[in-house]
């Protein structure tokens, strides 16, 4: 999905999106790859990744980041806390960006990824079945010079400050989860997208599980026409 810039973005199935910039770049966000039902398999193991992002802990949003980003040399943005662990998980210190709310970091080619607040839980599970602290879940908007803003909100709920978001960032477009049960619901997500005062609207975080009921014909039919309903299958690159 351009939205008139020239990044292209692919959606890989729950809530992993691939972004591959103009220069070749490649861009993770949240990847859940080899386990991932939904994941095509032309994904669960990729040539090239160049940074990846991670919104929160819970395994299907992190659980192949420490050997992508140890395979690929690749630069990890996340929280602090999640940030310590994947050091311990032997990522590289320096490969390692650890910020918080608030803050805004370079990502690559001139990209930056402000992170966000978000409504939901982050513990991480460890192979043993421990739960560990993973700091506080957060979304990213992402800005570039001369390409759309987009809010990647991650895992969350409705909540107030995203008309703020709308108001301080003024993103074109908005993937949201949709899926209900741990995230929104499209009723919620179709709020949430007013607020946001976003044109497209991609969603995610459905379908996986019985459980994600959500579904993007409901969206499209709680915005009534308000924004773009952008939906495509797992593995697709999203359309100009």
């Amino acid at each position: 999905m351009s939205l008139g810039g020239a990044n292209r973005i692919s959606w890989l199935g729950h809530g992993s999106f691939q972004i591959v910039s103009s220069s070749g770049s490649v861009i993770l966000l949240d990847p859940w790859l080899a386990n991932n039902p939904s994941c095509p398999s032309q994904f669960h193991a990729p040539d090239r990744v160049d940074a990846i992002l991670v919104t929160h802990g819970h395994f299907d949003h992190i659980a192949d980041v420490p050997a992508l980003a140890i395979e690929h040399g690749a630069k990890v943005v996340c929280n602090f806390e999640i940030g310590v662990w994947m050091q311990r998980k032997g990522v590289a210190e320096d490969k390692v960006v650890g910020m918080n709310k608030g803050g805004t970091v370079d990502v690559l080619d001139g990209m930056s990824a402000t992170m966000v607040h978000a409504e939901h839980s982050c513990g991480i599970m460890e192979d043993d079945g421990t739960i560990v602290y993973g700091g506080d879940a957060g979304g990213f908007v992402l800005r570039q010079e001369g390409q759309p803003t987009i809010y990647f909100a991650g895992d969350t709920a409705l909540f107030g400050d995203m008309k703020l978001f709308g108001e301080l960032y003024q993103p074109r477009a908005a993937v949201l989860p949709i899926g209900g049960h741990f995230t929104m619901d499209p009723r919620d997500a179709a709020r949430a997208a007013r607020m946001l005062g976003v044109q497209q609207v991609v969603p995610c975080h459905f379908g996986t599980f019985p459980v994600l009921a959500g579904r993007p014909e409901q969206l499209r039919d709680a915005l009534a026409g308000e924004a773009e309903v952008v939906a495509v299958e797992p593995g697709q690159e999203l359309p100009d």
